[in-house]
């Protein structure tokens, strides 16, 4: 057999995959009130327009993406069909996170027991029912991107085409779109719930649904946010996370006891003071650089040492300039501890107390067994759904991930949201942040939101909350509770009519 020529291409099958669709149905008491759903789980499978040698039109199969839906049975009171009910669209992080932190942590019918402050109970884990599930307000469908969960491309596809910011946000939306379409959701109100990297893709989504699908949204759910990476990248020249990264290093310092006894009396007030130091004495110190003087570079680093429970002499080692990773190292050093980077209440230890950055992330360890645990059971065991492929729950495999335009410049979705907004004035969103997020920190947020440029009615579209707990704030039962009542209310608002 002759080889073929390097210019010849394989003949690219155009078979659809068969997708296994598996129902099962259950009950949930919320709010006192029994609720019978729905869940379906299984892949729908992502199709590409194709042109022929022949100039005829074609479809390819290219991936199929895994979910998991939850749908509350019959139609909610003053609904003509069960379709008019609300329904959102869930999705972590990472890049390469699945669902399973939003889906077994805040908005599905099943979450992960821990206990009450979210350290994990001993092995083996197990699930409970969620009664802060917000399936009373909201069907939900959880989707894992493309290499995340158990979705994978077909045979003859390359997974990198799907590991980029614009084709990820392309692919997600597809599946919106397809899954709107096969399940008849196109008359109900329309939600997006991202976490972390999610954020970044929802909103991404807020303008991609409606160009491409003219697809309107009533509202986004950010979970820890990040739309301007600019805000957190500790690159030489930007300085701008050292002074928004500062209000979480001082509830860290507070939660673990470091600071002064007048700084520790009150959280509320403490990060109210080092807000205003941070945005405003502080900024001003860092744009002047090697211009400041001798004498306000020491009140600097004095009022940083009083803030962060770290000594005057190591932040003037330090150029005034805090890096996180080395932050999470030294505010308990001297204890021989870390603290951790998604949740900075908890603690880890390291072979070497004298290494510059943590080994690991104490609050991403504490999360990754019983995560994984219960979702591989669940699946199996009550969603009924098979498969011998691992469920990947925060794979590498998606890197390097492809930014793309982004070159040279920092990602920045905001102005996509913002857009999104002017074009429809009814889109809400509602941003959640953790104190003790020291990933996407609350006033890094509070920064974003405040340069969005839209106009005083349309900021009136934005609602954020705070809680004392970390990037994952559900983990805390108290914030848990509390951030399903927020949610809740919101939602309600924002698929009311005047």
């Amino acid at each position: 057999m002759s080889p073929t020529p390097p210019n010849d291409q394989p003949e690219v099958s155009t078979a659809v995959p068969p997708e296994t669709i598996i129902q099962t149905h259950h009950t949930i008491t919320l709010n006192g009130q029994e609720l019978a759903y729905t869940a379906t789980t299984g892949a729908l499978t992502l199709m590409e327009e194709i042109e022929k040698e022949d100039k005829s039109e074609g479809e390819k199969a290219r991936a199929t993406i895994y979910f998991v839906a939850y749908t509350k049975d019959g139609a909610e009171p003053g609904q003509a069909e069960p379709g008019q009910r609300p329904i959102t669209f869930a999705f972590n992080g990472g890049p390469g996170s699945s669902s399973v932190w939003l889906h077994l942590g805040l908005l599905g019918p099943k979450r992960v027991l821990t206990e009450a402050d979210g350290s994990p109970t001993p092995p083996p884990y197990r699930l409970v029912d969620n009664e802060y599930s917000l399936l009373d307000k909201s069907d939900l469908v959880f989707i894992d991107p493309v290499s995340t969960g158990f979705s994978r491309v077909v045979p003859g596809e390359k997974p990198k085409e799907f590991h980029g910011f614009k084709k990820d946000i392309a692919s997600v939306g597809d599946f919106i779109r397809l899954y709107t379409t096969r399940y008849g959701r196109w008359l109900s109100p329309k939600f997006l719930a991202g976490e972390s990297y999610g954020t970044t893709r929802a909103a991404g989504l807020s303008g991609y649904l409606q160009e491409r699908h003219g697809m309107y949204l009533n509202g986004i759910f950010l979970i820890s946010s990040i739309l301007n990476f600019q805000t957190a990248y500790f690159k030489p020249g930007n300085d701008l996370p050292y002074a928004l990264f500062l209000p979480t290093y001082a509830a860290t310092a507070w939660f673990h006891g470091r600071l002064a006894p007048k700084l520790q009396a009150n959280l509320t007030h403490t990060l109210a003071e080092v807000e205003e130091f941070a945005l405003g004495e502080y900024t001003l110190a860092l744009m002047q650089g090697a211009a400041l003087s001798a004498e306000n570079r020491t009140a600097v680093a004095q009022k940083l040492a009083r803030y962060t429970g770290l000594t005057t002499e190591y932040i003037e080692r330090t150029d005034l300039r805090i890096n996180i990773h080395r932050f999470c190292k030294e505010l308990l050093r001297d204890q021989g501890r870390t603290t951790g980077r998604l949740d900075s209440r908890f603690t880890g230890v390291d072979r070497d107390s004298a290494g510059e950055t943590n080994e690991f992330d104490p609050s991403y360890a504490a999360i990754q067994g019983p995560y994984t645990a219960t979702l591989n059971d669940y699946v199996r065991r009550e969603l009924q759904f098979e498969s011998d492929l691992p469920y990947e729950i925060l794979t590498g495999r998606v890197q390097p991930w492809d930014y793309g335009d982004h070159q040279n410049a920092f990602v920045d979705v905001a102005e996509t949201l913002r857009t999104a907004i002017s074009y429809n004035p009814h889109l809400k969103v509602f941003i959640a942040n953790g104190y003790y997020d020291l990933a996407t920190p609350y006033l890094a947020t509070r920064y974003t939101v405040n340069h969005l440029g839209l106009t005083a009615d349309l900021y009136a579209n934005i609602h954020l909350t705070f809680y004392e707990a970390g990037h994952m704030m559900y983990l805390h039962r108290p914030s848990l509770a509390q951030l399903k009542l927020d949610m809740a209310e919101w939602l309600e608002t924002a698929v009311s009519r005047p």
